[in-house]
C-alpha cells in the first residue's frame, strides 16, 4: 500500500515538473553515452537533483521578478500565467540537460535558449528597453537564480555542501552562465555575493513585479488538494529570500513562526517529495 501511494506521488510529481515528454526527455538526457560539462561527484549535480529545487525554484522567481526589465520582459513575452506549468517544464528540462546530459545535448539546449533571448525585446512602461540577450540582465537572471537555489540545498537540501563545495556549485553554475551569454559569472560565494550587492541599486517592486508574488503565493494554478502542500513550499521559499528581497516584496517576516512551524514543514516536505521521486 505504502509503495502504491509512493509510486503515485512521485509520477504526479515528476509529471507535474517534466511534462508528458518527462519520461523520454529523463531517458535521452541519463542514457544518452558521451562527454558531460560535469562529472558526476560535481556538486551542481547534487543540488540540482535534489528536493530542495521545488523550493529554491519558487524564491528565484520571487527574486528575479525584483529587476524591472527582467520583470517586463517575462510578463510581456514568458505566457508564465497562461502556461505556467509548460514554462516550469521547459526550465526544469533545460535544468536537466544541462546538468547531466551529453556535452552536445546541453550546448544545443544553450543555443535555443540564446536564440529565443535575442528575439525578446520591448520597453517597460516607464518606457525603459529591454532586451533579454543584454549580458547584463541575463548576469541578475543568473545570479539570482544561483543564490536561490543554494540557499534552499543549504537549509533542506539532503547533504548541504560545505564553504568548499558552495564555491564549487557557483563555479559550476558560471560554466552554463558563460554559454549562456553572461559576460563574467560569478565563480564563488564571495564574488557572487558581490554581485548581487552590485545590483541593488537597480532593483524595486514594480506593480508587474508584486502581481507576479501574488500569483506564485497566493493564486497558484493547482486544484485545492494540492494547495496546502504547495502552500509549505511557497512560505519556505519566502523564508529562503534575503531580508532586503522580502522587504521589497512587502512579504512578512515572523522569525518565531519561521524557525517553529515554517522550516520543520519545509524539510517535512522536501523528504516526501525525495522519498516519492527516488529511484526504485
Amino acid at each position: 500500500m505504502l509503495t502504491d501511494v509512493r509510486e503515485q506521488l512521485g509520477r504526479a510529481l515528476f509529471r507535474r515538473v517534466a511534462g508528458p515528454d518527462g519520461p523520454g526527455n529523463r531517458a535521452r538526457i541519463h542514457g544518452t553515452p558521451g562527454p558531460r560539462w560535469f562529472a558526476p561527484d560535481r556538486p551542481i549535480r547534487t543540488v540540482h537533483g535534489d528536493a530542495s529545487m521545488f523550493i529554491g525554484g519558487i524564491s528565484a522567481l520571487l527574486l528575479q521578478s525584483l529587476h524591472p526589465l527582467a520583470m517586463a520582459a517575462v510578463a510581456a513575452h514568458s505566457g508564465f500565467r497562461g502556461d505556467p506549468w509548460g514554462r516550469l517544464q521547459r526550465t526544469s528540462t533545460f535544468l536537466a540537460v544541462t546538468t547531466y546530459g551529453t556535452a552536445v545535448d546541453a550546448q544545443r539546449a544553450v543555443d535555443h535558449v540564446r536564440a529565443i533571448h535575442e528575439r525578446v525585446r520591448g520597453t517597460t512602461a516607464e518606457g525603459a528597453a529591454y532586451h533579454a540577450a543584454d549580458p547584463h540582465l541575463l548576469g541578475w537572471v543568473h545570479a539570482a537564480e544561483t543564490d536561490s537555489f543554494l540557499r534552499a540545498h543549504q537549509r533542506y537540501g539532503a547533504t548541504p555542501l560545505d564553504t568548499a563545495g558552495c564555491d564549487a556549485y557557483v563555479a559550476d553554475t558560471a560554466r552554463i552562465a558563460r554559454a549562456l551569454g553572461v559576460a563574467d559569472p560569478p565563480r564563488d560565494l564571495s564574488e557572487l555575493s558581490e554581485r548581487l550587492a552590485g545590483y541593488r541599486p537597480e532593483l524595486r517592486a514594480t506593480p508587474e513585479a508584486r502581481a507576479t508574488a501574488r500569483f506564485l503565493l497566493l493564486q497558484p494554478p493547482l486544484p485545492l488538494i494540492a494547495r496546502p502542500f504547495y502552500a509549505g513550499l511557497a512560505a519556505n521559499a519566502v523564508a529562503s529570500l534575503p531580508p532586503w528581497a522580502r522587504g521589497m516584496l512587502g512579504l512578512p517576516s515572523v522569525p518565531v513562526v519561521e524557525d517553529i512551524a515554517v522550516r520543520p514543514a519545509g524539510r517535512l516536505l522536501t523528504r516526501t517529495i525525495r522519498w516519492a521521486m527516488s529511484p526504485r
